[in-house]
């Protein structure tokens, strides 16, 4: 009993430290003139763009940054996914 809440407890650190290291991670991208900057937990941090640009080459910018802070956050998780199969099995048993 015990050792599957600290199993649970390790998951949990696990699982905050990719947190952490994800605020910190900054994704920059440059897209049509529309420089986006964003964190790895999909928080846009800074936009930048010319007076006058069109809407949809802003929306395209985002979208480009929040799909490579997508890719950055699934390689980080990835580590993480051995630990995830200890989840199954306290979740079985």
């Amino acid at each position: 009993m015990f050792d599957k809440v600290k199993q649970l407890y390790e998951l949990k650190k696990q699982a905050d430290a990719i947190k952490r290291e994800l605020e910190a991670e900054v994704i920059e991208v440059e897209h049509n003139n529309v420089t986006v900057r964003i964190n790895g937990n999909l928080k846009v941090t800074n936009l930048s763009y010319e007076e006058g640009t069109d809407n949809s080459k802003i929306k395209d910018a985002i979208n480009k940054a929040i799909e490579e802070a997508q890719k950055v956050a699934a390689k980080k998780m990835q580590g993480m996914m051995g630990g995830l199969g200890g989840l199954s099995d306290l979740l079985k048993g």
